[in-house]
């Protein structure tokens, strides 16, 4: 593929995210969904603990990325089968990269902007940013990775969105709590950073630790690393398993 026509999918594939954010984005329960459930159910428990913001900050922020940037990806190829505007869509001249990478981009940049807003009421109430490049960094890689894995939720080819949804939240919530958010990796036992290792919410949340605390676990590249490789592989896994899945969708 030249240049030009390169330039052309990345347009077209911005055209796609503009889009699934118009169309399945932009709703209340989505929001709801990725700022209301995390902060209540990180409330429940931190209430009669006594934590300080800048613990619960890192593990909140990380709950909030994740949740906004799956909530609606798993969902979007259903809910196109079921309307029948994916036909259309693979009609156009757009290749399927760049309906995957539409899809990813669209959760990527839901999942930034929403996680700006909980970061934004944390400098308000005095919390400190001590690595800013690393944090932004680190948060466009997380939104990507997690962008990522919601599409890998989606590659079944059925239009019943319930049961995309239900898996999703199937692996979603335990990965919630393996991943050092609740207690952090250093005060976990061997055999439970054995089991948080596997998750990619582990490294942003460790990461946002080392910014927002100063008191990660691992090294800062560590979590850079594992946080694009994670991201590379979901990429390279949901484009690979649609290719399968996609022409039995139309």
């Amino acid at each position: 593929m030249d240049k030009k026509a390169l330039f052309q999918q990345v347009k077209r594939a911005l055209v796609i995210a503009k889009k699934d954010i118009r169309i399945y984005y932009l709703k209340g329960p989505v929001v709801i969904f990725g700022i209301l459930f995390p902060l209540f159910l990180f409330l429940s428990f931190a209430v009669g603990r006594n934590l300080g913001i800048e613990f619960m900050m890192p593990g909140f922020l990380g709950m909030v990325l994740f949740f906004t940037a799956t909530a609606i990806s798993p969902a979007v190829a259903p809910m196109e089968t079921q309307l029948k505007t994916l036909e259309r869509l693979m009609s156009c001249p757009v290749t399927l990269p760049t309906i995957i990478l539409g899809d990813v981009l669209a959760s990527f940049a839901f999942g930034i902007v929403i996680s700006l807003i909980p970061l934004m009421v944390g400098l308000g109430l005095g919390i400190s940013i001590y690595q800013p490049v690393v944090l932004g960094l680190g948060m466009i890689l997380a939104a990507f990775c997690f962008s990522a894995l919601g599409l890998l939720f989606s590659v079944a080819p059925t239009s019943n969105t319930s049961t995309i949804m239900m898996l999703s939240s199937m692996v979603k919530f335990p990965v919630v709590f393996i991943s050092g958010i609740f207690i952090p990796l250093t005060n976990l036992p061997d055999w439970g950073k054995a089991i948080a290792f596997i998750s990619p919410l582990t490294y942003f949340t460790d990461l946002a630790r080392h910014c927002l605390q100063t008191s990660g676990h691992l090294p800062v590249w560590v979590d850079l690393g594992a946080l694009l490789t994670f991201a590379a592989v979901f990429l390279i896994l949901a484009l690979k398993l649609h290719q399968k899945t996609m022409p039995r969708r139309v």
